[in-house]
Protein backbone atom coordinates (compact mmCIF):
# COMPACT_ATOMS: atom_id res chain seq x y z
CA UNK A 1 0.00 0.00 0.00
CA UNK A 2 1.28 3.22 -0.90
CA UNK A 3 1.32 6.61 1.95
CA UNK A 4 -0.55 9.13 1.58
CA UNK A 5 -0.40 11.76 4.83
CA UNK A 6 -2.79 14.33 6.05
CA UNK A 7 0.00 17.25 5.41
CA UNK A 8 0.55 16.42 2.07
CA UNK A 9 -3.05 17.29 0.70
CA UNK A 10 -4.11 19.18 3.55
CA UNK A 11 -0.87 21.93 4.32
CA UNK A 12 -1.30 23.12 7.66
CA UNK A 13 0.36 26.42 7.11
CA UNK A 14 -2.79 26.94 4.80
CA UNK A 15 -5.68 25.57 6.80
CA UNK A 16 -6.07 28.49 9.90
CA UNK A 17 -7.35 30.46 6.76
CA UNK A 18 -9.27 27.68 5.82
CA UNK A 19 -11.49 27.36 9.25
CA UNK A 20 -11.89 31.17 8.64
CA UNK A 21 -13.45 30.51 5.77
CA UNK A 22 -15.32 27.68 6.51
CA UNK A 23 -17.17 29.64 9.81
CA UNK A 24 -17.95 32.02 7.65
CA UNK A 25 -19.44 29.58 4.98
CA UNK A 26 -21.50 27.85 7.73
CA UNK A 27 -22.72 31.44 9.08
CA UNK A 28 -24.47 32.38 5.46
CA UNK A 29 -25.75 28.83 5.10
CA UNK A 30 -27.28 29.23 8.73
CA UNK A 31 -28.97 32.94 7.76
CA UNK A 32 -31.18 30.73 5.45
CA UNK A 33 -31.99 27.94 7.46
CA UNK A 34 -35.46 28.92 7.60
CA UNK A 35 -35.38 27.19 3.84
CA UNK A 36 -34.08 24.34 4.80
CA UNK A 37 -36.30 21.04 3.67
CA UNK A 38 -36.93 17.89 5.14
CA UNK A 39 -36.10 15.18 2.79
CA UNK A 40 -36.29 10.83 2.99
CA UNK A 41 -33.10 8.94 3.23
CA UNK A 42 -31.45 9.41 0.55
CA UNK A 43 -30.09 6.22 -0.25
CA UNK A 44 -33.31 3.87 0.23
CA UNK A 45 -35.45 6.92 0.41
CA UNK A 46 -37.48 5.53 3.65
CA UNK A 47 -38.77 8.27 6.51
CA UNK A 48 -37.75 6.14 9.31
CA UNK A 49 -34.39 7.97 11.49
CA UNK A 50 -33.50 8.78 14.54
CA UNK A 51 -31.03 11.87 15.36
CA UNK A 52 -27.57 11.00 15.43
CA UNK A 53 -25.79 14.27 16.57
CA UNK A 54 -25.52 18.21 15.69
CA UNK A 55 -22.50 20.18 14.39
CA UNK A 56 -22.71 23.86 14.07
CA UNK A 57 -26.59 23.55 14.82
CA UNK A 58 -27.29 21.54 11.62
CA UNK A 59 -29.15 18.37 12.25
CA UNK A 60 -28.00 14.88 11.31
CA UNK A 61 -30.16 11.64 11.00
CA UNK A 62 -29.30 7.52 11.07
CA UNK A 63 -31.80 5.84 8.57
CA UNK A 64 -33.02 3.17 10.75
CA UNK A 65 -33.65 0.73 7.72
CA UNK A 66 -29.91 1.42 5.79
CA UNK A 67 -27.75 3.60 8.48
CA UNK A 68 -27.15 6.16 5.71
CA UNK A 69 -26.73 9.23 8.03
CA UNK A 70 -27.53 12.15 6.44
CA UNK A 71 -28.43 16.08 6.84
CA UNK A 72 -32.37 16.67 7.68
CA UNK A 73 -33.75 19.40 7.18
CA UNK A 74 -30.96 20.34 4.66
CA UNK A 75 -30.88 23.30 2.45
CA UNK A 76 -33.14 23.60 -0.55
CA UNK A 77 -31.66 23.56 -4.65
CA UNK A 78 -31.92 26.97 -4.51
CA UNK A 79 -29.97 27.55 -1.47
CA UNK A 80 -27.29 25.26 -2.32
CA UNK A 81 -26.64 26.96 -5.46
CA UNK A 82 -26.63 30.58 -3.56
CA UNK A 83 -24.60 28.69 -1.08
CA UNK A 84 -22.06 27.49 -3.44
CA UNK A 85 -22.03 30.91 -5.41
CA UNK A 86 -20.41 33.12 -3.18
CA UNK A 87 -18.67 30.29 -0.79
CA UNK A 88 -15.46 31.88 0.39
CA UNK A 89 -14.44 28.13 1.98
CA UNK A 90 -14.94 26.71 -1.72
CA UNK A 91 -12.83 29.70 -3.29
CA UNK A 92 -10.02 28.97 -0.80
CA UNK A 93 -10.11 25.38 -1.22
CA UNK A 94 -10.01 26.07 -5.48
CA UNK A 95 -7.64 29.36 -5.11
CA UNK A 96 -5.24 28.07 -2.56
CA UNK A 97 -5.11 24.82 -0.96
CA UNK A 98 -5.75 22.81 -4.37
CA UNK A 99 -3.21 24.10 -6.20
CA UNK A 100 -0.50 24.13 -3.16
CA UNK A 101 -1.26 20.48 -2.96
CA UNK A 102 -2.17 19.58 -7.11
CA UNK A 103 1.70 18.18 -7.18
CA UNK A 104 1.11 15.06 -4.49
CA UNK A 105 -2.36 14.80 -5.25
CA UNK A 106 -1.41 13.99 -9.14
CA UNK A 107 1.35 11.41 -7.82
CA UNK A 108 -0.58 9.56 -4.89
CA UNK A 109 -4.51 10.26 -5.93
CA UNK A 110 -5.02 11.14 -9.17
CA UNK A 111 -2.03 8.93 -11.30
CA UNK A 112 -3.64 5.80 -9.35
CA UNK A 113 -7.08 6.87 -9.65
CA UNK A 114 -6.59 6.77 -13.36
CA UNK A 115 -4.23 3.23 -13.29
CA UNK A 116 -7.33 1.85 -11.18
CA UNK A 117 -10.03 2.89 -13.99
CA UNK A 118 -7.73 1.06 -16.69
CA UNK A 119 -7.73 -1.88 -15.08
CA UNK A 120 -11.41 -1.61 -14.37
CA UNK A 121 -11.98 -1.34 -17.69
CA UNK A 122 -9.64 -4.48 -18.61
CA UNK A 123 -11.44 -6.56 -15.97
CA UNK A 124 -15.07 -5.87 -16.81
CA UNK A 125 -14.39 -5.88 -20.75
CA UNK A 126 -15.13 -1.70 -21.08
CA UNK A 127 -14.37 -0.80 -24.43
CA UNK A 128 -12.30 2.52 -23.93
CA UNK A 129 -13.42 4.88 -26.44
CA UNK A 130 -15.68 7.74 -24.60
CA UNK A 131 -14.98 9.14 -21.03
CA UNK A 132 -16.97 11.25 -19.41
CA UNK A 133 -16.22 13.13 -15.57
CA UNK A 134 -18.80 14.77 -14.16
CA UNK A 135 -17.57 17.65 -11.46
CA UNK A 136 -13.70 18.00 -13.09
CA UNK A 137 -12.49 21.19 -11.10
CA UNK A 138 -9.12 21.24 -11.71
CA UNK A 139 -9.37 18.67 -14.81
CA UNK A 140 -6.60 17.09 -13.36
CA UNK A 141 -7.88 13.73 -13.70
CA UNK A 142 -9.24 14.02 -17.32
CA UNK A 143 -5.80 15.60 -17.94
CA UNK A 144 -4.00 12.18 -16.84
CA UNK A 145 -6.05 9.90 -18.60
CA UNK A 146 -5.97 12.42 -21.70
CA UNK A 147 -2.36 12.27 -21.57
CA UNK A 148 -2.22 8.25 -21.70
CA UNK A 149 -3.59 8.39 -24.94
CA UNK A 150 -5.91 5.44 -24.18
CA UNK A 151 -9.65 7.22 -24.80
CA UNK A 152 -10.36 8.71 -27.54
CA UNK A 153 -12.27 11.19 -26.10
CA UNK A 154 -12.12 12.73 -22.99
CA UNK A 155 -15.22 15.02 -21.40
CA UNK A 156 -15.21 17.11 -18.47
CA UNK A 157 -18.67 18.16 -17.15
CA UNK A 158 -17.69 21.53 -14.62
CA UNK A 159 -20.71 23.71 -14.76
CA UNK A 160 -18.37 26.27 -12.45
CA UNK A 161 -17.39 29.06 -14.92
CA UNK A 162 -13.91 29.80 -13.53
CA UNK A 163 -13.22 25.88 -13.03
CA UNK A 164 -14.58 25.29 -16.39
CA UNK A 165 -12.03 28.40 -17.89
CA UNK A 166 -9.28 26.14 -16.24
CA UNK A 167 -10.27 23.17 -17.62
CA UNK A 168 -10.43 24.51 -21.12
CA UNK A 169 -7.18 26.02 -20.59
CA UNK A 170 -5.33 22.44 -20.15
CA UNK A 171 -6.72 21.87 -23.28
CA UNK A 172 -9.66 19.90 -22.26
CA UNK A 173 -13.50 19.41 -24.01
CA UNK A 174 -15.62 20.88 -21.46
CA UNK A 175 -19.19 20.71 -21.14
CA UNK A 176 -20.15 23.83 -18.67
CA UNK A 177 -24.01 22.35 -17.80
CA UNK A 178 -25.43 20.83 -14.81
CA UNK A 179 -25.39 16.87 -15.85
CA UNK A 180 -29.52 17.19 -15.62
CA UNK A 181 -29.63 19.25 -17.92
CA UNK A 182 -27.13 17.49 -21.08
CA UNK A 183 -28.86 16.71 -24.30
CA UNK A 184 -26.83 14.11 -26.27
CA UNK A 185 -27.79 12.37 -29.28
CA UNK A 186 -27.30 8.13 -28.64
CA UNK A 187 -24.37 7.80 -30.59
CA UNK A 188 -22.84 10.56 -27.85
CA UNK A 189 -23.55 8.08 -25.58
CA UNK A 190 -20.21 7.32 -23.10
CA UNK A 191 -18.44 3.60 -22.30
CA UNK A 192 -17.45 5.00 -18.84
CA UNK A 193 -18.78 8.18 -16.89
CA UNK A 194 -17.01 8.87 -13.15
CA UNK A 195 -17.60 11.61 -10.80
CA UNK A 196 -15.24 11.82 -7.57
CA UNK A 197 -16.08 13.28 -3.93
CA UNK A 198 -19.51 14.86 -5.76
CA UNK A 199 -22.44 13.13 -4.51
CA UNK A 200 -22.31 13.99 -0.64
CA UNK A 201 -23.15 17.31 -1.55
CA UNK A 202 -26.36 17.24 -3.17
CA UNK A 203 -29.82 17.69 -2.55
CA UNK A 204 -31.05 14.80 -4.45
CA UNK A 205 -27.89 12.30 -4.85
CA UNK A 206 -29.93 9.80 -6.84
CA UNK A 207 -31.33 11.96 -9.35
CA UNK A 208 -27.62 12.60 -10.25
CA UNK A 209 -26.84 9.09 -10.17
CA UNK A 210 -30.05 8.49 -12.89
CA UNK A 211 -28.69 11.34 -15.16
CA UNK A 212 -24.79 9.27 -14.94
CA UNK A 213 -26.49 6.37 -16.01
CA UNK A 214 -28.27 8.05 -18.86
CA UNK A 215 -25.36 9.29 -20.62
CA UNK A 216 -24.04 5.64 -20.70
CA UNK A 217 -24.13 3.02 -23.30
CA UNK A 218 -25.59 0.17 -22.32
CA UNK A 219 -22.75 -2.23 -21.00
CA UNK A 220 -20.94 0.92 -19.66
CA UNK A 221 -19.76 1.38 -16.56
CA UNK A 222 -20.38 4.28 -13.65
CA UNK A 223 -17.68 4.98 -11.12
CA UNK A 224 -18.26 6.93 -8.07
CA UNK A 225 -16.18 7.81 -5.23
CA UNK A 226 -17.96 9.21 -2.05
CA UNK A 227 -17.35 9.08 1.72
CA UNK A 228 -18.16 5.90 3.38
CA UNK A 229 -20.74 6.58 6.38
CA UNK A 230 -19.27 3.21 8.89
CA UNK A 231 -15.62 3.96 8.01
CA UNK A 232 -13.61 4.41 10.68
CA UNK A 233 -12.87 7.39 10.42
CA UNK A 234 -16.15 9.12 10.44
CA UNK A 235 -17.52 6.70 12.96
CA UNK A 236 -14.79 6.62 15.25
CA UNK A 237 -14.70 10.60 15.24
CA UNK A 238 -18.42 11.17 14.60
CA UNK A 239 -18.59 15.29 15.22
CA UNK A 240 -15.34 15.62 15.79
CA UNK A 241 -14.76 14.09 11.76
CA UNK A 242 -13.38 16.65 9.42
CA UNK A 243 -15.18 14.86 7.05
CA UNK A 244 -18.51 15.69 9.00
CA UNK A 245 -18.92 19.20 7.56
CA UNK A 246 -21.14 21.90 6.57
CA UNK A 247 -20.76 20.70 2.73
CA UNK A 248 -21.49 17.07 2.96
CA UNK A 249 -25.44 16.24 3.07
CA UNK A 250 -24.99 12.57 2.60
CA UNK A 251 -23.23 9.56 4.41
CA UNK A 252 -23.77 6.34 2.38
CA UNK A 253 -21.92 3.14 3.40
CA UNK A 254 -21.64 0.05 1.44
CA UNK A 255 -24.21 -1.32 1.46
CA UNK A 256 -26.68 1.45 0.93
CA UNK A 257 -25.31 3.23 -1.89
CA UNK A 258 -25.13 0.20 -3.86
CA UNK A 259 -28.80 -0.61 -2.57
CA UNK A 260 -28.99 2.86 -4.11
CA UNK A 261 -27.69 2.44 -7.70
CA UNK A 262 -29.55 -1.25 -7.68
CA UNK A 263 -32.50 0.63 -7.06
CA UNK A 264 -32.07 2.77 -9.91
CA UNK A 265 -31.80 -0.09 -12.83
CA UNK A 266 -28.17 -0.90 -12.19
CA UNK A 267 -25.98 -3.74 -12.21
CA UNK A 268 -23.71 -3.21 -8.86
CA UNK A 269 -20.36 -4.84 -9.65
CA UNK A 270 -17.72 -3.57 -7.19
CA UNK A 271 -17.88 -1.62 -3.95
CA UNK A 272 -14.98 -1.06 -2.04
CA UNK A 273 -12.90 1.28 0.61
CA UNK A 274 -9.15 1.89 -0.68
CA UNK A 275 -8.65 4.77 1.43
CA UNK A 276 -5.10 5.89 3.08
CA UNK A 277 -6.03 8.35 5.60
CA UNK A 278 -8.70 6.79 8.11
CA UNK A 279 -5.35 6.01 11.01
CA UNK A 280 -3.86 9.02 10.21
CA UNK A 281 -6.47 11.36 10.92
CA UNK A 282 -7.76 9.90 14.08
CA UNK A 283 -3.92 9.78 15.27
CA UNK A 284 -3.59 13.55 14.59
CA UNK A 285 -7.02 14.20 16.24
CA UNK A 286 -5.73 12.45 19.19
CA UNK A 287 -2.73 13.77 19.32
CA UNK A 288 -3.98 17.36 19.06
CA UNK A 289 -6.91 16.81 21.89
CA UNK A 290 -10.21 16.58 20.04
CA UNK A 291 -10.38 13.02 20.50
CA UNK A 292 -9.93 11.47 23.92
CA UNK A 293 -9.51 8.33 23.90
CA UNK A 294 -9.15 7.53 27.70
CA UNK A 295 -10.63 4.23 28.48
CA UNK A 296 -9.58 2.56 25.08
CA UNK A 297 -6.05 1.21 25.43
CA UNK A 298 -6.61 -0.81 22.08
CA UNK A 299 -6.45 2.52 20.09
CA UNK A 300 -3.58 3.97 22.20
CA UNK A 301 -1.75 1.29 21.19
CA UNK A 302 -2.32 1.31 17.69
CA UNK A 303 -2.90 4.80 16.92
CA UNK A 304 -0.25 6.40 19.25
CA UNK A 305 2.07 4.12 21.22
CA UNK A 306 3.28 1.31 19.15
CA UNK A 307 2.21 3.76 15.44
CA UNK A 308 5.43 2.69 13.99
CA UNK A 309 5.03 -0.83 14.08
CA UNK A 310 1.14 -1.26 13.62
CA UNK A 311 -0.21 1.87 11.98
CA UNK A 312 0.04 1.10 8.12
CA UNK A 313 -1.08 -2.27 8.74
CA UNK A 314 -3.92 -1.44 10.65
CA UNK A 315 -4.85 1.01 7.58
CA UNK A 316 -4.38 -1.90 5.68
CA UNK A 317 -6.79 -3.85 7.44
CA UNK A 318 -9.56 -0.84 6.99
CA UNK A 319 -9.03 -0.94 3.58
CA UNK A 320 -9.63 -5.08 3.15
CA UNK A 321 -12.38 -5.38 5.24
CA UNK A 322 -14.36 -2.31 3.66
CA UNK A 323 -14.03 -0.35 6.81
CA UNK A 324 -11.93 2.71 5.62
CA UNK A 325 -13.56 6.25 5.12
CA UNK A 326 -12.94 6.50 1.54
CA UNK A 327 -15.36 4.31 -0.71
CA UNK A 328 -15.82 3.25 -4.40
CA UNK A 329 -18.76 2.23 -6.15
CA UNK A 330 -18.33 0.48 -9.77
CA UNK A 331 -21.89 -0.33 -11.48
CA UNK A 332 -22.56 -1.14 -15.08
CA UNK A 333 -25.83 -0.04 -17.31
CA UNK A 334 -28.02 -2.93 -18.31
CA UNK A 335 -27.80 -3.88 -21.73
CA UNK A 336 -31.59 -3.05 -22.99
Amino acid sequence: MSTLTEQEIRPAELMDKQRIAALTDIGRLLSRCGEFVNVNCPACGINNYTQKFKKNSITYVECKECRTFYVNPRPSPNVLQWFYQGSPNYAYWNDVIFPASEAVRLKKIFTPRVVRLFELCDKFNIEKDKLLEVGSGFGTFCSEVKKRDIFNRVVAVEPTPDLAKTCKERGLEVIEQPIEEIQLDANEYFNVVVSFEVIEHLFDPAEFVKHMNRLLKPGGIMMLTCPNGLGFDIETLGVASDTVDHEHLNYFNPESLAGMVTKLGMEVLEVFTPGLLDAELVRNKIIDGEYNIAGQPFLKKILIDEWGKYGLSFQEFLVQQGLSSNMWLVARKYYS
